[in-house]
């Protein structure tokens, strides 16, 4: 059954407020979604919010999103457009907030077999471009993100609407450097990473699967012992006065030629 909480100083809004605090959300295990596209992507994927606040939307997809939660016995919490404001931190709030349980998946729980793509981030630091990255991975099939030693948090607010949904159909795991290349040394897998220095022009290897693809940190790309652990260093043709392509957008030109090659061998 829906409740209705109208008081900016009620301590359910003030708990899911500090969500868009790191230490929080660390704290709770919980994390902060909003908007309808990205609530629904989320639903599509049979995945409901631990609560679920909206502002007396009439909406469908809104009115769908309740049913769904009242249905599987979650808590319906219906507000002012103000107090969504104050939860997302947004002046024009999106008509639904949800909460949600993190969504980590373990390293050793990973069924590389299950996807000849993935994705391997390194220090990433710009929540866009972790976003971004997400979709990408959505796009091509990817079988999920694995976020290397310390990067920007995929739970943020602003990672998660950059994501636009995708952060629901990708699994998104963290490791160190060490744990990583053990894990992916124990069984099948290529490791592919993008380097100014490589003499193979991106297009130029037949990859192997399930391919690894190793994006580094925006402003330093990545370490030159991460590189020698590489199978297959590449570069893509820069031919302007730039040195380098956004991390997000280097990812999803590799991330293509990778599933372009699948299709021509399939």
């Amino acid at each position: 059954m829906a409740r209705e909480i109208t008081g900016f100083s009620n301590p359910l809004v003030k708990r899911v407020r500090s969500l868009r605090e790191k230490k929080f959300r660390k704290a709770e295990g919980l994390f902060l979604a909003e908007g309808l596209r990205i609530l629904t992507e989320a639903r599509e994927e049979g995945v409901l919010p631990e609560m679920l606040f909206h502002a007396g939307s009439t909406h469908p997809l809104a009115a769908e999103l309740i049913a769904a939660m009242e249905a599987a016995g979650g808590d319906v919490i219906e507000t002012s457009a103000d107090i969504l404001s104050k939860i997302s931190g947004k002046d024009n709030a999106q008509a639904v907030v949800g909460v949600y349980r993190d969504r980590l998946t373990p390293l050793a729980a990973l069924d590389r077999t299950k996807a000849d793509i993935w994705i391997v981030a390194q220090s990433l630091r710009d929540p866009g471009n972790l976003g971004t990255i997400l979709r990408t991975g959505d796009a091509v099939g990817a079988g999920g993100l694995i976020l290397i030693d310390d990067c920007v948090d995929p739970f943020s607010v602003e990672s998660v609407r950059a994501s636009m949904g995708a952060l629901f159909t990708q699994s998104i795991t963290q490791a160190r450097w060490p744990e990583f290349m053990t894990w992916l040394r124990a069984g099948p897998g290529e490791l592919i990473g993008t380097s100014l220095k490589a003499t193979h022009d991106y297009q130029e290897p037949r990859y192997q699967s399930p391919s690894f693809l190793l994006v580094g940190n925006e402003a330093q790309g990545l370490p030159e012992v991460y590189e020698a652990e590489c199978d297959l260093l590449v570069k893509m043709p820069m031919l302007g006065k730039a040195d380098s392509l956004n991390a997000a957008v280097a990812t999803a030109v590799m991330a293509y030629e990778l599933l372009n090659q699948k299709r021509r061998r399939s």
